[in-house]
């Protein structure tokens, strides 16, 4: 038997790693991997690409990162093994592949893999992913044969929409599509698209100069090889390729045409919720790997006589850290059950998907900023993947839309959730190899304030007997006091600025419930659980305090602001239990050199 991690070899012949696995470490170890809840090719692939990265070397991706290096070697890899065909194809267009599917939960588990080794390997795939979406969601038979060809062929692919003057406002767009006698003539400017300098066919929205409005829209497939298609530049200094490029007298026909009018404004939106997936769980694979990193060598550091996480306040940074990173991953697992279940009568995920995009990836940013502070100046060096980390993190929630215009977006859904239950079936687990249909056939983007959702409180009460999650749960709570005793006049309804605290607030709910969901689902550690909702209650507490402080907010505002501040229970047992589990990582995995 061939294989390129001999750790991971070994452990696997003497049956080590077995009884690994069902230690269930919180912690993506590429040692150790191996996802026995996928079918046996998903694990094949994922541990293809993990081998891939690791006999590579930490110091050759290093390397090609520092000198922009285009990633031809590995979209090699990506053709022979088939990779984005065989997670990108839904089965309605797989032919005989069986292999061949849209599952959500084999996407996400991808998508950490190649966020744990860099960034730029997983834009290559997010972007293809974004151009796909409104193929897919299209009618076109034609169109989407080709694009089924060409994933098969090795080729990648991008999504045109967001635009140098109006960003992704797809109400202001300037690609415009003149009528001809045999189609249409395609003239404009695209931003920020990445994969374009190679795309094999790239999802282009735009609008017809000949009819006004939403009926006007369009969506269409170029192809960025064409003498029409002028790539501009790369607007960013990276191994990514962000282009710019023009259409001009673009030849579109009938066949080129994927969505028109409403449609294609659905297939906009309809596709960034697929798409937000995948930011949440990269950010998750660059906290993993950083925190390796950055427990290895703060614990073997030596400073005024003692290691240094021998200090308070470095042990307190790192099972923050920890505690964070490990409700990332709750949250966001147990989004992709709902999402993956999800039909025309179930729209919950459309609450849960923008939180996975907004606050799982903000959540990644504290992660690497509290290790930052401990590992100082070790953070700077050029030979560490934690370098690379400090930029690259910063990114992921700003893309598809900013967090702002996603904590705007879940606001829309506070009233039923908290007011208007609704009695769901139980949403499973969905680790089951079936083609997720739904992504794809999502409907007209509208009808959000009408969405309704179980109700939030049972998980919280059920898990009362940890003591941070009541506390937690009487703050929650307390929003519906706000709402119904103090709630923003008319306006405070118009100060942005108001309802993105708000939202803040409201959001911490939404992601205490599916960590508990979750937690329970696994077995999560009790106390690591207690941990979790230490900081959850502490940033509750800090959001309560700014709403206090905003400009607009009444005295009865900021007398309910001021009774929210709580203080975590504190456990120094439950600490030193949790600090244990962190300490254990030093040392635990090191990428090959």
């Amino acid at each position: 038997m061939h294989c390129g991690n001999t750790t991971w070899c070994r452990k696997l012949l003497t049956g080590s790693l077995r009884n690994e696995t069902r230690r269930s470490p919180v912690l993506f170890d590429p040692n150790s991997y191996q996802p026995e809840h996928l079918d046996a090719e998903t694990q094949r692939l994922l541990r293809a690409t993990i081998d891939w990265f690791e006999n590579r070397g930490k110091r050759q991706l290093i390397a090609d990162a520092q000198d922009k290096v285009w990633y031809s070697e590995f979209l090699d890899f990506v053709k022979r093994e088939k990779l984005f065909a065989t997670f990108c194809t839904p089965q309605s267009e797989a032919g005989q592949d069986a292999n061949k599917r849209w599952d959500g939960a084999r996407n996400a588990a991808f998508s950490e893999v190649l966020g744990f080794y860099g960034l730029q390997y997983w834009y290559a795939w997010q972007v293809t992913v974004l151009g796909l979406g409104p193929i897919w969601m299209s009618a076109n038979a034609e169109a989407r044969q080709k694009a089924a060809n060409l994933l098969d062929s090795g080729a990648v692919f991008a999504f045109g929409l967001s635009e140098k003057e109006h960003g992704a406002d797809v109400y202001s767009t300037d690609m415009l599509l003149t009528p001809t006698e045999d189609g249409y003539k395609a003239n404009g400017g695209k931003y920020y698209i990445g994969n374009g300098n190679v795309a094999g066919m790239v999802s282009v929205f735009g609008r017809r100069t000949d009819i006004d409005g939403t009926d006007g829209y369009v969506f269409f497939a170029v192809d960025s090889q064409s003498d029409n298609f002028k790539l501009i530049k790369n607007v960013v200094d990276s191994q990514m390729f962000v282009s710019e490029f023009r259409l001009e007298d673009y030849p579109v026909s009938e066949a080129d045409i994927l969505h028109t009018g409403a449609e294609a404004f659905s297939a906009a939106l309809n596709t960034v919720n697929v798409g937000k997936f995948n930011l949440c769980t990269a950010s998750i694979g660059i906290c993993e790997h950083s925190f390796y990193e950055a427990i290895t060598h703060a614990h073997n550091r030596i400073l005024y006589g003692s290691p240094v996480t021998d200090f308070p306040h470095v042990k307190q940074n790192f099972v923050d850290a920890y505690a964070r990173l490990t409700a990332m991953k709750l949250f966001a697992d147990r989004s992709v059950d709902y999402f993956r279940s999800a039909n025309d009568t179930d729209r919950r995920y459309l609450l849960f998907n923008p939180i996975t995009k907004m606050k799982v990836t903000s959540e990644g940013e504290q992660v690497i900023d509290l290790l930052w502070d401990v590992i100082a100046a070790k953070g700077f060096e050029k030979d560490t993947y934690f370098t690379r980390a400090t930029a690259d993190i910063r990114a992921l929630p700003k893309l598809e839309g900013t967090v702002h215009v996603n904590l705007a977006l879940v606001l829309k859904f506070m009233p039923n959730y908290l007011f208007n239950p609704k009695q769901y079936d139980e949403v499973p687990s969905r680790h089951d190899a079936t083609n997720d249909d739904f992504f794809f056939k999502q409907g007209p983007a509208r009808g959000l304030g009408k969405i309704q959702f179980h109700d939030w409180e049972p998980v919280y009460a059920e898990h009362a007997h940890i003591p941070n999650v009541q506390l937690f749960h009487e703050q929650a709570n307390a929003i519906k006091t706000l709402l119904t005793t103090a709630a923003p006049d008319e306006k405070q309804q118009q100060d942005l600025d108001f309802l993105l605290n708000l939202g803040h607030l409201f959001t911490l709910v939404v992601y205490g419930q599916l960590v508990l969901e979750q937690a329970k689902i696994t077995g999560t550690d009790p106390k690591l659980l207690d941990q979790i909702f230490d900081f959850l209650v502490r940033d509750f507490s800090g959001y309560a305090v700014a709403l206090h402080g905003k400009t607009s907010s009444t005295e009865k505002q900021q007398q309910w602001a001021l009774g929210q501040v709580r203080k975590p229970h504190s456990d120094q047992e439950r600490f030193d239990h949790v600090w244990e589990q962190v300490k254990g990582l030093s040392g635990a995995y090191a990428m090959r050199p």
